[in-house]
């Protein structure tokens, strides 16, 4: 199987925003102007503290120049790996644009008010989802899912507001790089590299495709 990559398409120095933010925000712009589905789907990639990597598809639920920030059960997979071994990578396919942006950084927990503030926003079945499923845990069966949730919802019945689980909460990947690429013709892609130095500040690096 094989797609060419469009000839008239490219990703000049020229072409790029100030700072790595700038940037994320024009292309993300893009994708959502695009009508991809679920332009905010990206790969999290973690590792354990004996190396061994894991990923899995997650919803972007904010960015600012301090990071990226997704939402999780700690007892996860991802996040007791962040938590042993606190770096990630992260990547956002954007196959029909013919895109990817690639980050890499590190992992911390972000301020338990920014958690309630957005886990408040959350859909009530989501917030029961929250405090029902022990994430990444084995489980013997569907049933035994369905049970905890009504458990839950009995627990919350009166309608009032749901708190956040004490064990969910909210990562902030700190970017140490991030690259933006856009396919080319014969395989030759443009990559350019926001990469912060030992000093502090931004470079911007072209790589090989």
């Amino acid at each position: 199987m094989r797609n060419e990559y469009a000839a008239d398409r490219g990703l000049s120095e020229a072409d790029l925003a100030g700072d790595w933010h700038a940037q994320f925000a024009r292309w993300f712009a893009d994708a959502v102007a695009f009508g991809l589905p679920e332009p905010n789907a990206m790969v999290v990639g973690t590792a354990d503290a004996a190396g061994r990597p894991s990923g899995r598809t997650v919803l972007l639920k904010g960015f600012s120049p301090d990071g990226f920030v997704f939402f999780t059960n700690h007892a996860s997979r991802k996040g007791t790996e962040a938590a042993a071994n606190p770096y990630a990578s992260l990547v956002f396919p954007w196959f029909p644009m013919q895109r990817q942006v690639v980050v890499a950084g590190t992992v911390q927990e972000v301020p338990r008010a920014e958690t309630e503030a957005y886990f408040a926003t959350r859909p009530r079945a989501s917030q029961l989802g929250a405090w029902a499923s022990p994430q990444s845990q084995v489980i013997p069966d569907r049933a035994a899912l369905e049970a905890r949730f009504r458990e839950a919802a009995e627990r919350f019945a009166d309608d009032a507001p749901i708190p956040a689980p004490p064990h969910w909460g909210g990562l902030r990947v700190r970017p140490d790089s991030v690259e933006f690429w856009q396919g080319h013709a014969g395989r030759l892609h443009d990559r350019l590299r926001f990469r912060r130095t030992d000093a502090g500040d931004w470079i911007v690096e072209r790589l090989a495709p």
